[in-house]
């Protein structure tokens, strides 16, 4: 049985995009095992899923035994601004950078140690150490590239440094996998490489039970319209403009489901708009139970900005999961969302950054039952064609390539 080690920098509870990939290698014959990052109290350092996927964890620090939650109480007590990216003195940044030096080395230890057939880097983050164990290891490399992180929120200062490690690493690289097709066509035109496969963020096909969930979930009174966004509370997805159009949609609820840097601002927002009896948060839930929540709502929303090249190119894993839910969707008219939302029909495009057409076209899935109706229809059509099971075999006939051509060299060496 062909192993295969897929790294990825989080803790591997939420994801999933990397979770699906695993478990469709795993029904596909190959032994994956997944190495992640730890978060004491939250997850295990070592165990192995129900579908044999096995998790390696590495903390983020050496130290992370002797941390206490003062260390967190401080930082939370410091004068930082909700939402802003604390500036960290040269002393703490070095800490960090021997921390985080520290966990890729031992990340790697146990990559290397594991003997992988093929290496699965999951984006740039991990990309040089991914390449580092496969070469020590003698296995093939694979890239997983889930965003343009030269032009992504939030990476500014880090431009030319993953430009460079891109540029180097990915046409070594024996396979190349991304999310959208302009990604696709960006990275084989920046790099000069094939162009990548593409594995879009689609969940698994379910089929689409109405709930009430998020009304009981939060004792939610009306009988109104539940407009859900789902996803990282982070810059650049449109939420502040979201919630200040809270007050121009009448006779509907907002529900924001997930975590981020943005959550106290947005918070905060909501009651300066004394808009609390209509917008609410749900913290992250569990994978398992989003499909759920998702049905649970009318509308899908999705008001992401034009900030930066990775957000204009992007579909997400939003819009999907909105349409497997049988949402219509709301969504910014990017190309990407573009090419699904208009020719399966399932929503309204609004521009970037125009909270008034937002306004407005959410006022008319409201007032309009027939027309939401008709999207919802739609999405629930286009959910049985847009779905993980679809695409997956992108990824094992790749896989079986790889293979092939390690087969063939090491036979005709």
């Amino acid at each position: 049985m062909l192993r295969v080690a897929m790294i990825v920098w989080n803790d591997f509870r939420n994801d999933a995009r990397v979770l699906k990939e695993a478990q469709t290698l795993q029904a596909a014959g190959y032994k994956v095992k997944v190495f992640a990052l730890h978060t004491p109290g939250l997850t295990r350092q070592n165990e192995c899923l129900p579908d044999g996927i096995e998790v390696c964890r590495v903390a983020k620090s050496p130290l992370w035994k002797f941390r206490t939650q003062s260390v967190d109480a401080d930082q939370q007590s410091a004068s930082v601004a909700p939402g802003q990216i604390r500036k960290l003195s040269a002393a703490r940044q070095l800490l960090r950078l021997c921390a985080r030096a520290w966990t890729h080395s031992m990340l790697l230890v146990r990559m290397v140690h594991y003997k992988a057939d093929i290496v699965h880097s999951h984006d740039v983050n991990t990309l040089p150490t991914g390449w580092l164990a496969s070469r020590l290891s003698r296995s093939r490399l694979v890239y997983d590239a889930h965003e343009i992180s030269t032009s992504r929120e939030g990476y500014a200062g880090l431009r030319s440094l993953v430009y460079a490690v891109e540029k180097r690493l990915m046409p070594v690289a024996d396979g190349v996998v991304t999310t959208t097709d302009a990604r696709a066509k960006y990275f084989a035109r920046a790099y000069g490489i094939a162009r990548p496969i593409v594995l879009q963020n689609r969940p698994r096909w379910t089929e689409g039970t109405k709930s009430n969930r998020i009304r009981e979930n939060l004792c939610l009174s009306e009988a109104w319209p539940i407009i859900i966004y789902q996803g990282g509370l982070q810059q650049g997805r449109g939420l502040e403009k979201l919630i200040r159009t809270v007050r121009h949609v009448p006779n509907a609820y907002f529900v924001l489901i997930g975590g981020g840097r943005l959550a106290p601002v947005l918070s905060k927002l909501s009651r300066d708009l004394d808009l609390q009896d209509r917008v609410h948060f749900i913290p992250t839930v569990p994978l398992a139970d989003l499909p759920d929540f998702t049905a649970s709502a009318d509308i899908g929303v999705q008001p992401i900005e034009n900030t930066c090249l990775n957000h204009y190119t992007t579909d997400s894993n939003k819009l999907f999961e909105y349409l497997i839910a049988g949402l219509p969707v709301v969504a910014t008219d990017f190309p990407e969302i573009r090419r699904i939302v208009r020719s399966r029909k399932v929503g309204i495009l609004v521009p970037s950054n125009d909270s008034e057409t937002l306004a407005t076209a959410l006022n008319r899935l409201i007032v309009d039952i027939t027309l939401r109706e008709t999207y919802a229809h739609n999405a629930r059509i286009t959910a049985k064609l847009l779905n993980w099971e679809e695409q997956e075999s992108r990824l094992t006939d790749l896989y079986s390539q790889i293979n092939a051509k390690k087969y063939f060299n090491q036979h005709s060496a």
